[in-house]
């Protein structure tokens, strides 16, 4: 009789084990085999981490082995187990892959294909066709679009993290607790003693160094001896947590009146503004998407305050990016005047004060929260209702989306009540040019990475994909990018998504922003936050008074009373310390320890790839050497694969 080695490896992760009676069955192209208890005597068969050998042997010839399923079974209490894969020896000595990575639950079953990518239009056999659809099928009851906010991209349907299928929640609780974190956060910074002080304002400056936590040579102790220069607070529209704002100012807006005479001082090239405009050296950020928005209204008893200011600033002769005049509001007037470096210290100061404030809330709901969170969440959701297991998009992209779904929507339990080809953002913005602008390391960096990425899905899609034909005829990556454009960003052709992908470079490209977004454009715009926002003073989260309406009035005492209070500072820098720190276990950019893939050309292109970021890892490395504010976001060693933090 036939006889078959099973080997069955059990995930590694907290409670993957199992002492559930665990079932297979082979499903081949002559046959059927009966049930086999996997099950060695005197043996603790599936434990945490463990790879299992069991003989099956089976009563007639199957012919070539299409699915194995798995069936586990309750043994006293229902006792959840995380399969990695299964290898299959057959009777001739051939070994089969079955990848999982998946919990199985309940009195529950997976039934698994071979670990080879294929297309629709690849399955012929009719139970291979219908084990797809029952797949797509069974996912798309559990993974369910909900609107979260009105206008927001569509969320996964689940009101907190318990209620997600179980693929996709994190290993384990306590890890992604954002309570347990915050008081984690307080303990490591020494910083419990203030945070019930609400209403309780610091002194000045240099009392909040009582919660500042000195790390020496950091970047974030850089921040707080240089916070008030302008050289630093032009800085960080290049390369700090948000150096997605700036623009090249191509014509001055009529509701920013500013003048050559009130400029004249700090220009450097005896030109005009006008002319200044027209050689390419003024740059602006304008706030106007705060314009009217309510302020928070949490705190009852502080009243809290936003302003949409307008910045412009100057590239000087030694190619640095300051600051030159700063508007508070939208619309120009005797109340709204427009701040210039000339003025008294404390009038400017504040200014630049109100300035990071508007970009820290910009940054933190469209930067951080919607343009890399949400959108991930949607190709995430998008995945899994549309591609299977065995579709080579599905294979690409399932690491890129891990814990994405899970920490959004711990997010909305516990915190929160544009399709932009990255190289055609940067032009769009007018900030691609290296030699206008050297000190922009984010662009430079992101495009190194980016270019890695786009070598990378080009040659899987070339693997996969012979032609654009078979890409414009795959039913089910169509439905992705369909699901995506349709309920992700909600049918707005102004999201820039498309409905469909008709070539193998626009595939590629697809994927690229997929993969780029979930991984390095997060990694960008969120674990600089310690370094770039743990310095009250420069990127407040709230302020207590409005702006001001008058030049020449502004003290130190009235910035600090605008500034956070003890409580609220204390918080703030507990959640900027949390949300910079790297997972356990993180994996990070070029890793997939998970092996979807089995085919030697995909692994060869990982190689690649991998050797591609190592090699620009190296030229980071070497850059950084020479600055006194290092940029290592987007060095590929530290872009985890995920949003996940």
């Amino acid at each position: 009789m036939p006889s078959y080695t099973v080997t069955v490896a059990t995930g590694s992760q907290w409670f993957a084990g199992t002492d559930d009676y665990i079932y297979l069955s082979l499903v081949g192209s002559a046959g059927c085999s009966e049930k086999h208890l996997l099950d060695k005597p005197f043996y603790n068969d599936f434990e945490r981490g463990a790879v299992d050998s069991y003989d099956v042997t089976v009563d007639e010839e199957l012919g070539e082995i299409q699915l194995v399923r798995i069936e586990k079974r309750k043994y006293w209490l229902n006792d959840d187990w995380y399969l990695k894969y299964i290898t299959l020896k057959t009777p001739y000595g051939d070994y089969i892959e079955f990848p999982c990575y998946r919990w199985i639950t309940g009195d529950g079953e997976v039934v698994l294909r071979d670990g080879r990518a294929k297309l629709a239009q690849d399955d012929q056999i009719h139970i291979l066709k219908q084990h797809r659809r029952k797949e797509l099928e069974t996912r798309q009851k559990q993974y369910r679009w909900m609107e979260w906010n009105p206008g927001f991209p569509l969320s996964i349907d689940a009101k907190c993290h318990k209620d997600l299928p179980r693929d996709i929640q994190f290993d384990s609780e306590k890890g992604v607790d954002f309570v347990l974190n915050y008081s984690k956060a307080m303990e490591n910074l020494f910083i419990n003693r203030f945070m019930h002080m609400f209403q309780s304002s610091w002194n000045d400056f240099a009392d909040f160094e009582k919660i500042f936590v000195k790390i020496s040579n950091t970047i974030s102790e850089r921040v707080m001896n240089h916070w008030q220069e302008d050289l630093m607070f032009g800085y960080q529209f290049l390369n700090g947590c948000n150096p997605v704002l700036i623009q090249r100012c191509t014509e001055l807006p009529k509701k920013l009146p500013v003048t050559t005479e009130m400029v004249e001082c700090s220009l450097e090239r005896q030109l005009s503004l006008e002319q200044e405009v027209q050689q390419g050296n003024i740059f602006i950020v304008d706030f106007e998407l705060l314009d009217g928005i309510d302020a928070n209204k949490t705190d009852p008893c502080t009243l809290q305050f936003l302003a949409a200011p307008i910045c412009l600033l100057y590239k000087n002769l030694a190619n640095k990016i300051v600051p030159i005049a700063i508007q508070l509001s939208q619309i120009p007037g005797d109340e709204n005047p427009i701040f210039l470096p000339s003025d008294a210290k404390y009038d400017w100061l504040l200014a630049k004060i109100w300035v990071r404030s508007s970009d820290f809330h910009v940054h933190q709901t469209i930067t951080h929260l919607l343009r890399t969170h949400l959108v991930s969440e949607v190709f995430g959701i998008a995945m899994y209702r549309q591609l299977p297991a065995v579709h080579p998009i599905f294979k690409l992209l399932v690491a890129h989306v891990r814990f994405t779904i899970a920490i959004n929507t711990k997010a909305r339990e516990q915190l929160i009540c544009e399709y932009g080809l990255f190289d055609k953002a940067i032009k769009a913005r007018g900030m691609e040019s290296k030699e206008d602008i050297p000190y922009y390391f984010y662009r430079d960096d992101g495009l190194l990475v980016w270019e890695a990425i786009k070598t990378f899905t080009a040659e899987v899609v070339d693997i996969y994909y012979e032609s654009d034909q078979v890409v414009e005829e795959d039913p089910e990556l169509q439905d992705f990018v369909n699901d995506v454009y349709v309920y992700g960003m909600r049918g707005r052709k102004s999201s820039g998504f498309p409905k469909s992908v008709k070539s193998r470079e626009q595939l590629s490209e697809y994927l690229t922003v997929v993969i780029f977004t979930a991984s390095a454009q997060h990694a960008a715009v969120n674990f600089g936050q310690y370094d770039w926002c743990s310095w009250i003073p420069n990127a407040p989260p709230t302020m207590r008074a409005p702006p001001p309406t008058a030049k020449g009035v502004v003290t130190i005492e009235q910035i600090v009373d605008t500034l956070p209070d003890r409580g609220r500072s204390c918080w703030h820098l507990g959640a900027v310390w949390a949300l910079s720190q790297f997972q356990e276990n993180e994996l990070f950019l070029g890793m997939y320890p998970e092996e979807h893939f089995i085919e030697k050309p995909v692994k060869e292109a990982m190689a690649r790839f991998r050797k591609n970021l190592e090699a620009i890892v190296s030229v980071i490395a070497e850059r950084n050497k020479k600055k006194q504010l290092p940029y290592y976001y987007l060095s590929p060693d530290r872009i985890p694969n995920s949003v996940a933090i």
